[in-house]
């Protein structure tokens, strides 16, 4: 009966026999022996590639979750069926290499370190699917899965490596464990950039700073857009103009930025602009003012009956109406911001659940501040601008009714009229 051993003599036994040199007999059949290996295990491996992929088609048509559909996308059958070929040859090479101790030693570690490489490829491809499978959970798609998936296969290369450099040298992983403390300040400094990452990865996520989709500022690093990607080094930002800003993914702890998730999860969106109202222009109406607007609908109630009532106070106190001074009084300014707050109550487009409200600032160089501070129902970026224009578009315009003037830095223009005058 035939042993292996026999089995991987034959070319050599028959090369000898038919007059060649034993030495070089031994060459011959071990390199005639490996293409035959080489050969056997590339069709073997093509074959068991098909067969895997082919059931792995036939399972993922009549399975409802798309979970094996990841496998097959991220080439997880495909390098599972590698790992046969890597041990058939393993068994192999010592009969294949049977008169060269040296060369056996080498192409068996070489098979380890193949085998240790080739283990890290099926766990990074499960990885990523079950990445690519979480991503389409709703409760988990905005979280930063990338940053973990990363973070479990540097320590798995890490821990590879050291597996490998401990088959290559031959030196027992503990001793080299052992070894390789007295590096770890080099290590560190080494690895800085990624353990920061992986620190703010945690605490981005722990605390909910940011989730994949939301809409953040970044002034330091000029971002402004949605966050399309989290992971252990970087944070992509797709910015309105389509650009991309890559943020270090510590800057989240590190530096303030804005999130606007706040404002997309609330019923409205904030308008909060002034317009700057010219200090000469500002009065105390009189009865004949009051008259003309009296006309105007949204404050001719208000008017009416704020009239009656300062009159009446006047008259009670006697007070002496000569000048306008005197008493309480009705101003074009106090009218005006009457105006835009029951324009406001009155838009459609503005929430009547939250903060409406007209109020005058602190006076500046230029002015007087008139603030309007409401949030629109439509929280979208195009129709929010739509709205806050409309709004101003139309106080703009209602200005000059109040006899009130909105301050602007004179132009070329003013300075030619104001000469020829």
């Amino acid at each position: 009966m035939f042993t292996m051993e026999d089995v991987a003599c034959l070319i050599h036994d028959y090369l000898v026999e038919i007059g060649v040199n034993d030495v070089a007999a031994q060459y011959l059949n071990s390199l005639l022996l490996l293409l035959i290996l080489v050969v056997v295990l590339l069709i073997f491996d093509f074959g068991l590639r098909k067969v895997i992929r082919n059931l792995f088609a036939r399972f993922t048509s009549v399975t409802d979750t798309n979970f094996d559909d990841f496998l097959v996308r991220n080439k997880v059958p495909r390098n599972i069926a590698h790992i046969v070929p890597v041990i058939v040859a393993y068994k192999i090479i010592p009969y294949v290499f049977i008169s060269f101790p040296i060369a056996e030693h080498f192409a068996l570690k070489s098979l380890e370190v193949f085998g240790i490489i080739l283990s890290l490829w099926v766990v990074r491809s499960i990885l990523n699917t079950i990445k690519d499978y979480f991503k389409t959970i709703p409760n988990l798609k905005d979280k930063p899965i990338d940053s973990y998936i990363q973070v479990f296969m540097i320590f798995l290369w890490a821990v590879g490596l050291l597996f490998a450099i401990s088959i290559l040298t031959e030196i027992e992983l503990w001793k080299f464990l052992t070894g390789l403390g007295t590096a770890s300040a080099v290590i560190l400094l080494i690895f800085k950039d990624t353990i920061l990452g992986f620190v703010a990865s945690i605490q981005v996520s722990i605390n909910d700073m940011v989730r994949i989709g939301d809409w953040i500022s970044f002034d330091n690093y000029g971002a402004d857009g949605d966050v399309v990607e989290i992971n252990l080094a970087t944070v992509k930002v797709q910015n309105f103009d389509n650009t991309i800003t890559t943020i270090p993914t510590y800057a989240l702890i590190s530096d303030s930025f804005k999130n606007w998730r706040g404002m997309t999860n609330s019923p409205g969106r904030r308008i909060k602009r002034a317009l700057i109202i010219k200090q000469e222009s500002i009065k105390f109406l009189t009865d004949k003012e009051l008259v003309k607007l009296k006309k105007i609908g949204l404050v001719s109630e208000y008017i009416v009956g704020r009239q009656e009532n300062i009159v009446a106070y006047n008259t009670e106190k006697n007070v002496d109406k000569s000048l306008l001074i005197n008493g309480r009084n009705l101003t074009n300014i106090g009218i005006f911001r009457k105006y835009i707050d029951t324009y406001l109550k009155n838009h459609s487009a503005i929430n009547k659940d939250m903060i409406i409200m007209a109020r005058q600032l602190a006076p500046t160089p230029q002015g007087i501040p008139l603030e309007v501070y409401a949030f629109s129902n439509d929280k979208r970026w195009e129709n929010y601008e739509y709205i806050m224009s409309d709004i101003f578009d139309h106080l703009l315009a209602a200005t000059p009714y109040f006899e009130l003037e909105l301050f602007e830095l004179p132009s070329g223009g003013d300075f030619n009229t104001a000469v020829k005058k």
